[in-house]
């Protein structure tokens, strides 16, 4: 290692330990894993006490890691030895921008620094309101910058995960949930984990309620990622695992979440949450292309549905409408309407779904079902086929 680079964690040591420390980052890698693009050092404090959180930003996936400052400091010496080229330090002193060239040539400045004082490595606060912007997990998956600042590309996340906060308070404050002090929500198809996060938090830090939250997802790169900043957050009641919504077994639940699941995996989703009893079911449908092509337009329609944008309309509004009707058939009252765009689709509908102490009879809604399905051509419809596999008459 060369002096400059020497200087340079011997300067990183002592900013840890005279707390002016802000953070690190690694870049110019030209190391042997092809997928390796940067490193993000910041300092969290968790009930391990306080430690060194690394992002390892990939060209397909991100992983993030929490270390002791003594181990940290050494796999930070490791990274400067193999591949990385350029690391920039940060502190409420100064700036340092290290340089690493060809045959041990370097160069260590030192500049103004940028911040001039250190952002809060701790996750307790007083909260004024539901999304705290200084988040830590919002600045861990970039939606905010060191300052607490949403960045300018991803407002509409902030928007998105906002208005999903403050939509999941109304309905658990109209529910039975409304005085639970714990509660048990899983999140089906939860990517990258923006909202998963955000419920947890609110819930856990805001109502002071004991929750175990967990977010499936299929991509094992978004599990280890979510488990990672969960575990360097302090969120010992959150987790991730792999597995499908199809296939995944959410046990007791009191809240299902399913967001934007692609056509049918709404339909799965809502049947976990009906057959698991939970309290609310909350799903934003995406991609309804079961029925489009069952619906053989009735003659008074025929010549408004050979347009593909009505058809695709009409297909949305039955699709979403049978769903609601057999969540009322299955014991629920429902709510459907439109939520923010979100960048998975411009048209977003929300289907809620509330248990009911006393459901209603299922006769009416079974006649009106097969009614609508009759009127329209539709034979089969995969809520209600799951729905009829599984009652036992």
């Amino acid at each position: 290692m060369s002096e400059n680079a020497d200087k340079f964690l011997g300067t990183l040591a002592e900013s840890l330990e005279k707390q002016t420390f802000v953070k690190l980052t690694l870049g110019n890698y030209k190391g042997p894993d092809d997928q390796l693009q940067k490193m993000l050092v910041r300092l969290v404090t968790t009930k391990k006490g306080t430690r060194l959180y690394f992002l390892y930003r990939g060209a397909t996936r991100d992983t993030a890691k929490n270390y002791d400052l003594d181990t940290g400091i050494a796999l930070i010496g490791d990274a400067l030895d193999n591949g990385f080229r350029s690391a920039h330090l940060f502190t409420t002193e100064h700036d340092y921008q290290l340089e690493l060239g060809k045959k041990g040539k370097s160069r260590l400045n030192v500049g103004k620094p940028t911040f001039t004082a250190a952002p809060a490595a701790t996750h307790d606060r007083d909260k004024k309101e539901q999304v705290d912007p200084n988040s830590f997990y919002l600045r861990s998956l970039g939606i905010t910058d060191d300052n607490g600042r949403v960045r300018d590309r991803d407002q509409h996340k902030w928007r998105q995960i906002n208005k999903f906060v403050e939509v999941l308070a109304s309905l658990v404050d109209k529910s039975e949930l409304k005085d639970r002090k714990q509660l048990r929500i899983v999140d089906m198809g939860s990517g990258k984990g923006y909202l998963t996060f955000a419920a947890y938090d609110y819930f856990k830090n805001t109502r002071k309620v004991d929750v175990q939250m967990t977010g499936v997802d299929t991509k094992s790169e978004l599990v280890e990622l979510g488990n990672g900043i969960a575990a360097a957050a302090g969120f010992e009641g959150l987790n991730f695992v792999v597995g499908s919504i199809a296939n995944y077994d959410v046990g007791d639940v009191d809240i299902l979440i399913a967001l934007h699941a692609c056509n049918t995996a709404t339909d799965d989703a809502i049947f976990k949450g009906i057959t698991a009893k939970a309290d609310l079911i909350v799903a934003a449908p995406c991609c309804h292309q079961e029925i489009r092509p069952q619906i053989k337009p009735p003659a008074m329609l025929r010549d408004i549905l050979k347009h593909g944008v009505m058809l695709e309309r009409t297909a949305e509004t039955l699709t979403d409408g049978l769903r609601s009707l057999l969540l009322e058939r299955s014991g629920y009252s429902t709510k459907l309407f439109e939520f923010v765009a979100l960048e998975h689709t411009p048209k977003n509908n929300m289907l809620v779904g509330t248990r009911l102490k006393k459901p209603t009879e299922p006769e009416q809604f079974e006649q009106q079902i097969a009614e609508i399905k009759a009127f329209y051509g539709i034979e089969k419809q995969h809520l209600e086929t799951l729905l009829k596999k599984s009652d036992p008459t």
